[in-house]
C-alpha cells in the first residue's frame, strides 16, 4: 500500500508546508489518539516532546487539539531527547508518545514521530492504519463535551531522563579527570547532555547549547563535527561528543580530533561487551550501509553481522525477531536494548566512555576497532523529478555495478527523509571505489 504522509522515520517535512502543517499535525493527533484508545473505562494519555526548532510551536499545540478533541488526556514534557520521550512512554505506562523533531535536518523541516505502549516505535502496518484515519472529516468522530481531554506539562521530564541515562554508566566508574566537549547541536540535548556528564564526574565543555529556534543542526551536531574537533583540540580534551538535533544518534572524536563513526562505535561496544558476557546473543544488527571491515572484524570476534534496511527502527525490529541487544548504524544510531527501546546517543557515548576509562589508554588507541574496506558515500539533492526512474541512470548502476565485480558493492537508494539520493560504493581498491560512486552522483546531478 503507498504511503501518503509516513516516511522511514514518522512524518517529516518543510514546515508549515506539504505534509508538516498544523493540519496534518491535528489529523494525525485525532488519528492516533482514535487508534490507541483501547477502553471506554479508562483515560487515556498521550506524551509529547520536542526539540528546539521554531516550527514546534505550531505542531505542538496542533497535535494537543487532535488528542484532546477525541478524549485523550496529554502530558507535555518541553524539549527532550527523543529517546527520552521513548522511555517514558513507557515507565509512565502511556498508551502513545510523540516526538515532535526532524533529527538532523536544518530548522526549515520538522517531523512527528510516534512510539506505542512498549516505548518501541510504530510498525509501518499501523502506521497505515492511522494513515486511513487521517484522511476523514474533521468533524467526524469527536468525544462528546464532558470527555474531551486534559493537558499538563511535566517540568520534571528532563530531569527523569538524566536520571536515566546516569543510571546506564557503570556504578564502579567515574568520569573524574575526564575533559569531555560535548556537542549538542543547539538542539534536544543542550541542558540534558552537559548535565548529565558533569554529575558523572566530568570536566565539560559545552558546545551547541544556545538554541534559537534557528541553529540547530548549523554547523553544529554529528552532521558538521568540524566545530567540535576544533574545541577538542583547543582544549586538549580527552574525547568529544558530537549529538545531532534530537540525541538519537551520536559521532565521536578522539583525542587528536579524528572522527569514529557508528560502524566503530559498534565494534568497540560490541568487543566489550562480549569480555563482559553481556551480548545476549553472538552477533550485532546493522543495515546494509555499514562497512564490509566491521563484518570481517565481528567475523574474528566469532560475532555474527545481520543487515536490515536504513533505519535505526529497522534495525530494532530485527534485534526483536532475532534476539539481539546490540545494533545500529554507520550515521551513529546506536541502539543497545538492554537500556533503550531506539537509538541514543547518550547511552551510546556513556558505553564508550566507560570502555575509555577502563582501558586507561587514550581513544584513539582503543576506538579504531578494525581498517574499514574504501568506502564512498555521496548524498545528491534531487528535484520534483525522481531520477532513480531515469532509463540511463538504470542502465548505468547495472553497468557500474557489473565492473566493481564481487569485492566491491554498490548501494543507491533515495533518502526517507529528506529529498536526496543517496550514493554508496565499497570495493578492496580506493580508486575504483570513488570512481563508481562519482560516476552515478554526477549522472543523478544531471538527470535531476
Amino acid at each position: 500500500m503507498q504511503r501518503k504522509y509516513f516516511g522511514t522515520d514518522g512524518i517529516r517535512g518543510t514546515a508549515n508546508q506539504g505534509a508538516m502543517t498544523p493540519e496534518i499535525a491535528l489529523r494525525l493527533g485525532k488519528a492516533a489518539g482514535r487508534y490507541f484508545k483501547s477502553s471506554p473505562y479508562r483515560r487515556h494519555n498521550v506524551v509529547i516532546g520536542k526539540d528546539t526548532r521554531l516550527s514546534g510551536y505550531t505542531l505542538e499545540p496542533a497535535l494537543v487539539a487532535g488528542f484532546t478533541s477525541v478524549g485523550m488526556d496529554v502530558t507535555l514534557f518541553g524539549t527532550i531527547p527523543t529517546p527520552g520521550v521513548a522511555m517514558m512512554t513507557r515507565s509512565l505506562r502511556a498508551d502513545l508518545g510523540v516526538m515532535i523533531s526532524a533529527s538532523h535536518n536544518k530548522f526549515e523541516d520538522n517531523g512527528l514521530k510516534l512510539f506505542g505502549p512498549d516505548g518501541y516505535k510504530l510498525s509501518d502496518e499501523i502506521e497505515l492504519e492511522i494513515e486511513a484515519l487521517m484522511d476523514e472529516p474533521l468533524d467526524h468522530n469527536l468525544a462528546a463535551p464532558g470527555e474531551l481531554g486534559r493537558t499538563h506539562r511535566m517540568d520534571e521530564a528532563s530531569s527523569r531522563y538524566i536520571e536515566i541515562v546516569k543510571a546506564t554508566f557503570p556504578r564502579r566508574l567515574r568520569l573524574s579527570g575526564l575533559r569531555i566537549v560535548v556537542d549538542c547541536a543547539n538542539g534536544a540535548a543542550y541542558n540534558v547532555a552537559p548535565t548529565a556528564l558533569y554529575e558523572l564526574g566530568a570536566e565539560v565543555i559545552p558546545l551547541g547549547v544556545k538554541p534559537d529556534g534557528f541553529n540547530i543542526n548549523e554547523e553544529v551536531g554529528s552532521t558538521d563535527t568540524q566545530a567540535l574537533k576544533t574545541a577538542v583540540h583547543k582544549y586538549r580534551a580527552d574525547i568529544g561528543i558530537a549529538l545531532d538535533g534530537d540525541a538519537d544518534r551520536c559521532i565521536i572524536i578522539d583525542e587528536k580530533s579524528n572522527e569514529i563513526d557508528g560502524d566503530q562505535l559498534i565494534a568497540l561496544i560490541a568487543q566489550q561487551w562480549q569480555k563482559a558476557g553481556k551480548l545476549s546473543k553472538p552477533g550485532v544488527v546493522t543495515t546494509v550501509m555499514s562497512n564490509l571491515g566491521l563484518e570481517r572484524y565481528l567475523e574474528e570476534l566469532g560475532l555474527a553481522m545481520e543487515r536490515s534496511q536504513v533505519g535505526d527502527r529497522y534495525v530494532v525490529e530485527k534485534m526483536r525477531a532475532e534476539g539481539y541487544n546490540l545494533g545500529g548504524e554507520q550515521s551513529g544510531h546506536v541502539v543497545l536494548s538492554d537500556f533503550s527501546t531506539t537509538g541514543d546517543g547518550m547511552i551510546a557515548a556513556l558505553q564508550i566512555l566507560a570502555a575509555l576509562v577502563e582501558s586507561d589508554k587514550p581513544l584513539s588507541e582503543i576506538a579504531n576497532v578494525f581498517t574499514p574496506a574504501p568506502q564512498k558515500l555521496i548524498n545528491v539533492r534531487f528535484g520534483d523529478n525522481d531520477p532513480l526512474e531515469n532509463a540511463n541512470i538504470k542502465a548505468l548502476i547495472k553497468k557500474v555495478d557489473k565492473n566493481l565485480g564481487k569485492s566491491g558493492r554498490l548501494l543507491i537508494r533515495k533518502s526517507g527523509t529528506e529529498r536526496l539520493v543517496r550514493v554508496m560504493a565499497e570495493a578492496e581498491d580506493k580508486d575504483n571505489t570513488m570512481a563508481a560512486a562519482e560516476e552515478i552522483a554526477e549522472a543523478i546531478r544531471k538527470a535531476s
